[in-house]
């Protein structure tokens, strides 16, 4: 019987090779992409940095001129504001630099692309409702849940909170419980004019769970606990059932029945 050479084992094949990152651009390089070099060379130095994420790409305009460069986008095709919307930074690690960033996020139908605009302030943004009418909404928003005031607004009010409320909800200092919604949720227990505000039931401010007891009526208040006064009276106990008559013995009825018999 003859030997035969046992069939070699091909060696293992090479792990495909990780995909490369795409390199990372410069912002005078991002500037010169041609999704925006129209727009930015018309814009000129109102684009103060450029950078990229994911693809997009992001442009930090000089915020006083902010108007004339969502203009310069909109002429240049991107005529859809997709959203406006604020950030607060206070909290944010290591920022030194202005509290709030606004972004602009534009769409173009002929090119089926996103770009972002964003400015930096301490409080005060010009409007842009005179280049999208859909602003007017975002920047109530923006204005209502961050307190940025858009300058050229032409109706600057909140949007989601009530008029008179005491801050705004979405800055970093704002209590995560939220605050004593005074008058305009209780007229009941505080003076007209008497809140919303902060401490305004003498409690914590971050303490606006103020009844501890069980609530089930939904739209009023247990008023006197919630201003401090006298505890409501406790309610009256329900009436104790009346117990049903015992039935006759059955021994007395069978001896009817025996006497009649008889």
């Amino acid at each position: 019987m003859s030997e035969t050479t046992p069939p070699s084992t091909p060696p293992p094949s090479a792990a495909p090779a990780a995909p490369t990152a795409p390199p990372v651009r410069g912002a005078d390089e991002i500037k010169r992409d041609p999704l925006v070099a129209a727009a930015v060379a018309r814009a000129a130095d109102a684009v103060l940095d450029a950078r990229e994420l994911v693809g997009e790409i992001t442009l930090f305009i000089d915020t006083a001129r902010i108007a004339d460069v969502c203009r310069t986008f909109k002429d240049d095709g991107f005529v859809y504001l997709v959203d406006l919307a604020g950030v607060d930074y206070s909290k944010f690690p290591n920022h030194t630099g202005p509290r709030f960033s606004v972004a602009y996020t534009l769409y173009s139908f002929r090119r089926n692309a996103r770009v972002r605009l964003r400015v930096w302030t301490d409080g005060d943004v010009p409007s842009v409702t005179a280049v999208w009418k859909t602003a007017n909404w975002h920047e109530r928003e923006t204005f209502d849940m961050l307190g940025i005031n858009f300058t050229g607004h032409p109706n600057l009010e909140r949007i989601l909170m009530w008029d008179g409320f005491n801050g705004h909800p979405l800055r970093k200092d704002f209590p995560i419980r939220g605050i004593d919604t005074g008058a305009r949720i209780y007229p009941e227990v505080f003076p007209e004019g008497g809140g919303p505000k902060a401490g305004s039931t003498g409690k914590p401010v971050n303490d606006v769970n103020l009844y501890k007891g069980e609530w089930k009526a939904y739209g009023s208040s247990p008023a006197a606990q919630i201003g401090g006064g006298a505890k409501p009276a406790p309610p009256k106990p329900a009436p104790k059932p009346v117990a049903a008559p015992a039935p006759a013995p059955v021994a007395a009825a069978a001896d009817d029945d025996a006497e009649e018999e008889a």
